[in-house]
């Protein structure tokens, strides 16, 4: 980790630069949601859904349990969203091999399908960006948005110049794109 009071030119801590972090986190964050959004929009889905469908995507097999640590929404939040994703065929639940109470989740062809027109979007935004920062602000920006994750989470992310995700945890490589 950067040791900030080791940093010569500390003025990007000030109020008013901090502010104006919060401020493009929120606008970047309306902008990377929006188009998505329209589509989901268009098949009487909303965000709960997406993240649900994105998390399922990214971890095919996770159990409910997970999801829901994953996302900090409530059984029954989640039980809503899922039961409609199941009904519309987008995932599909199994019982788990060990534990038969557990259910696994995966997206079906048609949840796959949805998952990818959901974020080709999004992929292009952050590679466009990517590509204009350069590396090193890539490294940054990771950097950044680890610090900003809760503790717990940060586990999850393979982050160059911090360490390594914790073993046995779905995870990302920042960077990459893949787990």
């Amino acid at each position: 980790m950067v040791d900030i009071k080791g940093v010569a030119n500390p003025l990007f801590l000030r109020e008013e630069e901090l502010r104006q972090a919060i401020e493009m986190l929120f606008f970047a964050y309306r902008d990377f949601t929006g188009e998505p959004d329209a589509m989901l929009a268009d098949l009487g889905l909303g965000r709960a859904h997406h993240r649900v469908i994105y998390f399922v995507g990214r971890n095919p097999g996770i159990t409910v349990s997970e999801l829901l640590r994953i996302l900090r929404i409530t059984k029954q939040s989640l039980s809503r969203v899922l039961s409609h994703l199941v009904d519309e065929a987008y995932i599909l639940q199994r019982p788990g091999e060990r534990d038969r109470r557990q259910r696994l989740l995966a997206l079906t062809p048609k949840g796959i399908d949805l998952e990818r027109r959901l974020t080709a979007n999004q992929r292009e935004r952050i590679a466009t960006a990517f590509r204009n920062a350069g590396a090193e602000a890539v490294q940054g920006f990771n950097l950044v948005l680890h610090g900003i994750i809760d503790p717990e989470d940060r586990r999850r992310f393979d982050v160059p110049g911090i360490g390594g995700a914790s073993p046995g945890t779905p995870r990302l490589k920042a960077g990459t794109g893949k787990r």
